[in-house]
């Protein structure tokens, strides 16, 4: 790619303000495979500038311009699919599968959504003599994280241009380059100059400068919930609008009556899937303590021919995580699980046997996990299940509530009826029920210290418009 030295800003490819630069490494081998700029409060004051003055017209497009505009940016992503896979599987360690099915295919699942979306969204109702009408609340920041790169630019993205608002995007300097190429997608789209705008940095320098400025109306961001306290507070001062999803404990409930095997197994492959590198990941499996020993014995059977490897293998199931500090991070939080007393199932500290390079992680089962121990609280990050044995459903609906978290649940059981009833008593932003596809159309975010506001659809459109009450508009 020609433009990762390069913004874009204004519709056009621009030189930066400063000259620092950074290595994208690929973790599968440690070595760079690219270099990106490194923006600053100056760029970010030109991004922001072209997206004020875009914003007018771009405000007062059409349903039907945008809806245009959005059809061309979709055939023009699909044409890029391919270079979109293949850079997120080298940048951040997505095994090739995946990164063609899902990281880049999410890309597409939302914006077709959103056009969906916008096709029938009403920006305007009467109720009595008032008008109430929904405008694009303006020029917005979005920080994206390294995880799922794409699924996250696309979900904010998408539902911004179909508001009418205007956009400066930071993506992770982590994995950078799929947002390369999305500007690239955007500008092959014809996207009025202005409109989407691509500056390339870190968090304390872009992040902050974009969360405080005074141009920037609003701030979507996706990350820890460590650095989005950060945000807000940065944020705080020009009062924007700030919309968050941020971390997760995830607790999986499986029920005395579900399928076992069938419940343990899917849920043990969903926790080590894109090597557990997922904010909603399933990470605490709650099961009846009389069939822990049971639970157990599948986890070890399931995650052990896990394959680990290289991101191009069709075996891999795990590739390696994003970089050395989320490595050495997963490291210590392995080492705190034994420290601790947890029963080690499989996995542990170290590489997996033959990996001698690359930030690859042993997929790890621990068993006999208490509700107080460290692998039962943080946010891991890694492919790290916990299993946790229980009495009653009504004290297990206590424990799984009992986190600063609250982005997802799982239940799982063989009766809906009672399925459902436990999914009500739970304090998060989404339930799943016995491992459902994926729902573009389902609102997506969380309580409590997993942020505010939703993403997707309709719920996602909703974020990104003002509400005005014309009273008497109609008398």
């Amino acid at each position: 790619m020609s433009h990762n030295l390069q913004f874009y800003i204004d519709g056009q490819w621009v030189q930066p303000s400063g000259s620092k630069t950074l290595e994208v490494i690929d973790p599968s081998t440690e070595e760079a495979i690219g270099t990106i700029a490194l923006g600053n409060e100056a760029d970010v004051d030109k991004a922001v500038a072209a997206a004020r003055a875009a914003f007018p017209a771009y405000a007062a497009t059409s349903k039907a311009e945008r809806l245009a505009l959005m059809r061309r940016l979709l055939e023009a992503y699909k044409a890029r699919h391919a270079d979109i896979a293949q850079t997120l599987s080298r940048e951040m360690g997505a095994p090739m599968e995946l990164a063609h099915k899902a990281q880049a295919a999410m890309g597409t699942g939302h914006l077709a959504k959103m056009i969906q979306t916008l096709e029938n969204f009403a920006f305007e109702e009467l109720r009595g003599t008032t008008l109430i009408a929904k405008e694009p609340i303006g020029v917005v920041g979005m920080i994206t994280p390294w995880n799922w790169p794409m699924n996250q630019i696309m979900c904010k993205v998408a539902p911004a241009l179909a508001a009418g608002c205007t956009v400066v995007l930071k993506p992770s300097e982590i994995a950078p380059l799929n947002a390369v190429i999305f500007a690239e997608i955007m500008h092959e789209a014809g996207i009025p100059k202005g409109v989407f705008n691509l500056v390339n940095g870190d968090g304390p320098t872009v992040g902050e400068a974009i969360s405080r400025h005074p141009g920037v109306d609003m701030v979507s961001f996706t990350g820890s919930t460590r650095a989005g306290i950060l945000v807000a507070k940065a944020a705080a001062d020009t009062v924007k609008r700030v919309h968050q999803e941020l971390g997760g404990k995830s607790a999986n409930i499986i029920l005395d009556d579900a399928d076992l095997n069938k419940a343990v197994k899917l849920g043990v492959e969903s926790v080590m899937r894109n090597s557990g590198q997922s904010c909603n990941a399933p990470t605490r499996m709650f099961v009846p303590a009389a069939l822990q020993d049971q639970a157990v014995a599948i986890a070890k059977a399931v995650a052990e021919p896990l394959k680990v490897g290289a991101p191009a293998s069709n075996e891999t199931f795990l590739g390696p995580v994003v970089s050395e500090t989320q490595y050495n991070k997963i490291q210590k939080l392995i080492e705190a699980g034994i420290k601790e007393g947890a029963d080690l199932v499989t996995g542990g500290s170290g590489r997996p046997e033959g990996l001698n390079r690359g930030y690859y992680v042993r997929p790890t089962v621990f068993a006999n996990v208490t509700d107080e121990m460290t692998i039962a609280r943080e946010e891991i990050f890694g492919p790290v299940l916990s299993i946790l044995p229980y009495q009653s459903d009504d004290e297990v609906v206590q424990r799984a509530n009992d986190t600063p978290y609250g982005l997802a649940s799982y239940v799982q059981s063989g009766s809906l009826e009672r399925a459902r009833k436990v999914a009500a008593q739970m304090r998060s932003g989404n339930v799943y029920i016995n491992y459902p596809a994926w729902d573009a159309g389902a609102p997506f975010g969380g309580y409590k210290q997993s942020g505010n506001g939703r993403e997707y659809a309709d719920f996602g459109l909703e974020e990104f418009l003002e509400i005005k009450g014309t009273v008497g508009y109609a008398a």
